[in-house]
């Protein structure tokens, strides 16, 4: 029953492509210059690149809808910032800012090594950036504490002179209630006192009242401070847009890799698609089909650009993607065609190789589209880009293969009826003459086919396939190696999800040359013993005078502290109990009075405080000063679970916390969406392949190659994040390919016996499998070359997709298949 319906879906999809086959092999030149004109006219789109450019690194690779937003957007309306009074302990973002990190194998203390620092800090500030026909210093942009510029709090302890170091006995990590492990790294003390130091860092913030303004000195910074020399020391430095304008160079770091990748891929193609055989050659076939993929990348980016989308450089992988997808489907295509009678009409060879390719090919485009068009419901915005160009991208591709190779191929079946030469198209004899020489035989003969069958000459890897692959994986004894060999995959694949470790580093975003890599590298090195100092808002009014709900504030605050990745607590209760006995304070109107006083005299306070215009404390904010103990995203959830459990309601946050919310959904965003994309691969198999069992091991084909896929990329040092999630979706899709052809091969071959089947399988389409796969490899083979972690990535994971889903084509599947009767 279920054969009968699943037969009665796919029989009349062979029906319908073989009567467009017939019709494109009727009037191939209409199918072949629409196309042109189509993607000419789509292809306008492209003049709106620039405008359509979106790489705002926080939009695009941190959630779409993350808590630290909420929370952010919270601190920003509850806690505004005061520009008289600057506090980088309080920004609600990162800021705008300069740094650098002076190091050294010695004493970055010493008089001579603070001579060197303190010259530079002068320059730093004294720079002048040119701007409307004037200039600017520092001084005209720096963020200001109670009129004067922010300085950097060691500077300011010896007084600007190297000679006063020696009069100070500072203390590690705390020295006069100044944070000490901002400003120093590689700490050696003796009883808190500090003997020795390895790294100095020093920032330089600004205001953002006039973000040009400020740009425009961060830009002088980064020549400035690279062009200075120092005898005994070495500087890294960075600034905060530093990460944004390096992330924009990724795409220029590839441009040159394209033409280079096109050229691989069309002499591959060419010489795959060669034969001895002087008009039997599909040589121009195989030059429209790598023409085909850049038409569909033309018309699919092209229409999305004109609809407005946003275009983000992740997206820059996608033509190397629809390469390989439209190479492989050109390959079936060609083995089919190469199957019909030679001395068939055109229209009649083109209609038997629709019908024969068509449903193969549109089970394959179907579960790639649909797999990326799933990838859009993602929490990440670079994701939804990605699989919405190249969701569409193989749309088109799927058109154009049906439309535009068709007719190619329909064009050059007309040359091959009448035997004419591939290059000159000029009549050449079938059969050598006993007088002609062997060149000439070579250059100048061709047309030659099986009399028996009446097909073409078989190429000597579909030999192969046929005579000596397809009986020696059919043995026992190969058998039995298959499935112990697929044991140890799935053994070593379970082991490497297992240890699958999450997140995108941001330092990954940069290119490897760049000069941040030195920058966070130092910091790792130096500055990672101290965490981030994360803000704890109480969201609700507290009775400060009144001792059980100071009480309960203090029990919470005590929470945190009891956490091992905390080192202290801080905040503007704290310092007002120093500045008064609060014990004596019993009365609203007795803690209002003197907490005014109190803010006289420590106006940084007034930040953490929002006031009704009744004036009373409606919340305020704490701080915590977090240790380097333990993950990320343990830390991050441990915060927010202890907040959680706070009495009075409470909230955490650090500007930092925005990226690291990718960790609370990569997993389940990419198991959900893996796991609805295998359920509908599932069922368009079911549809459209004529065998529900046959149908069960494609889509057990899929999630086998996934978790191989997923195993290996974490053994292969690849973390899950928003930039391997792209692939993984991408992977749902082209595991499907190999798998769903031989599988369809199968089940539509006239054999009886199961193992005649599997080698009659293989027969038709091992080559073309392999073809599609070394295609796909030869197509992002120059990424691995590449100096961005982006495209290395994607490199890595369409090498794992390929290799697994050709194993899976070509060795387990049509193994299984034989094991367990789907023939039936």
């Amino acid at each position: 029953m279920a054969r009968c319906y699943t037969d009665c879906i796919e029989r009349p999809f062979r029906l319908a492509f073989e009567i467009m086959g017939g019709f494109v092999g009727v009037h191939p030149w209409w199918f072949l210059i629409t196309p042109l004109v189509f993607s000419a006219g789509l292809g306008s789109g492209f003049y709106f690149l620039q405008e359509r450019m979106s790489n705002n690194i926080e939009d695009q690779f941190t959630p779409v809808d993350g808590q630290a937003k909420m929370e952010r957007r919270y601190i920003q309306e509850t806690f505004p910032s005061n520009s008289s009074m600057f506090s980088s302990l309080r920004l609600s973002t990162s800021g705008c800012y300069a740094a650098l990190i002076a190091s050294t194998d010695g004493n970055i203390l010493s008089e001579e090594l603070l001579e060197e620092i303190l010259d530079l800090d002068f320059k730093i500030r004294s720079m002048l950036v040119e701007f409307n026909q004037s200039t600017f210093s520092y001084e005209d942009v720096c963020a200001r504490v109670a009129g004067s510029c922010f300085s950097n709090d060691i500077l300011e302890m010896i007084e600007h002179q190297a000679s006063n170091i020696q009069t100070l006995d500072l203390t590690y990590p705390w020295f006069n209630n100044t944070p000490l492990h901002l400003s120093l790294g590689g700490v050696h003390v003796t009883d808190s006192v500090v003997k020795r130091a390895e790294a100095m860092q020093l920032r330089y913030y600004l205001t953002e009242v006039d973000k040009h303004k400020a740009e425009l000195w961060l830009e002088g910074f980064l020549h400035l401070v690279p062009n200075q020399t120092a005898t005994n020391m070495k500087v890294s430095y960075s600034t905060s847009a530093s990460m944004q304008w390096e992330f924009e160079k990724t795409p220029t770091s590839v441009v040159s890799l394209f033409s280079i990748t096109y050229v691989i891929v069309i002499l591959f193609s060419i010489l795959s698609s060669w034969r001895r055989d002087n008009v039997r050659t599909k040589v121009w076939v195989a030059c429209c089909g790598v023409l085909s993929t850049g038409l569909a990348v033309l018309s699919g980016f092209g229409a999305l650009l004109l609809l407005g989308q946003p275009f983000v450089i992740p997206v820059a992988s996608c033509p190397f993607m629809i390469l390989g997808v439209g190479l492989d489907d050109m390959f079936i295509m060609v083995s089919c065609w190469q199957r019909t009678r030679v001395l068939a009409s055109v229209p009649d060879r083109l209609a038997h190789t629709y019908r024969d390719s068509a449903v193969s090919i549109s089970i394959t485009t179907l579960t790639n589209a649909l797999a990326l068009y799933l990838g859009c419901s993602s929490s990440f915005g670079s994701v939804r880009s990605f699989c919405l160009y190249a969701g569409v991208s193989v749309c088109f591709c799927y058109l154009y293969c049906l439309t535009f190779l068709g007719a190619c191929l329909a064009l050059n079946g007309q040359r091959e009826g009448q035997n004419k030469h591939w290059f000159t198209c000029a009549r050449i004899p079938e059969d050598a003459a006993n007088t002609d020489s062997k060149t000439f035989n070579a250059c100048c003969i061709g047309g030659s086919y099986n009399r028996i069958t009446e097909t073409e000459d078989t190429e000597c890897v579909s030999r192969f396939f046929e005579r000596l692959y397809g009986p020696f994986l059919t043995h026992k004894f190969t058998k039995a190696s298959v499935i112990a060999v697929y044991s140890l995959y799935l053994a070593v694949s379970i082991y490497g999800c297992v240890t699958l470790k999450e997140g995108l580093d941001v330092k990954h975003l940069a290119l490897d040359d760049s000069y941040l890599i030195e920058y966070y590298h130092n910091q790792k090195q130096y500055f990672s013993e101290y965490s981030y100092n994360v803000m704890v808002a109480v969201k609700q009014p507290v009775s400060y005078w009144d001792q059980n709900e100071w009480n309960n504030t203090v029990f919470c605050l005590s929470e945190f502290e009891s956490l091992d990745y905390v080192n202290s607590t801080s905040g503007w209760f704290f310092s007002f109990q120093s500045y008064i006995d609060v014990t004596n304070i019993s009365s609203e109107e007795d803690f209002q009075t003197n907490l005014i006083k109190f803010l006289d005299y420590n106006s940084q306070f007034q930040q953490d405080l929002n006031w009704t215009e009744g004036g009373t404390i409606q919340s305020s904010r704490f701080f915590v000063q977090l240790l380097n103990r333990a993950a990320t995203k343990d830390v991050m959830i441990g915060l927010r679970k202890t907040a959680e459990v706070c009495s009075p309601d409470v909230l955490v946050y650090h500007p930092a916390f925005i990226y690291f919310d990718q960790y609370t959904v990569i997993i389940d965003n990419t198991v959900q969406t893996i796991l609805v994309a295998a359920f509908v691969m599932l069922a368009i198999s079911l549809i459209l392949i004529p065998s529900p069992v046959c149908s069960l091991w494609v889509a057990f084909a899929v999630c086998s190659v996934i978790v191989g896929v997923t195993g290996l990329m974490s053994l292969w040092d690849v973390n899950l994040d928003s930039i391997s999630m792209i692939n993984l979706i991408m992977c749902v899709g082209f595991s499907v390919d190999f798998s769903a052809h031989i599988s369809y091969s199968f089940i539509s071959s006239p054999k009886r016996d199961a193992n005649a089947k599997a080698m009659d399988a293989l027969a038709h389409l091992g080559y073309p499998i392999l073809q599609g796969a070394l295609s796909t490899v030869l197509g992002v083979v120059v990424l691995a070359t590449s100096g961005s972690y982006i495209f290395r990535t994607f490199f890595k994971i369409v090498f794992l997709v390929i290799t697994c889903g050709t194993l899976h084509g070509l060795v387990f599947i049509p193994v299984f298949l034989t094991l367990l009767g789907a023939w039936s």
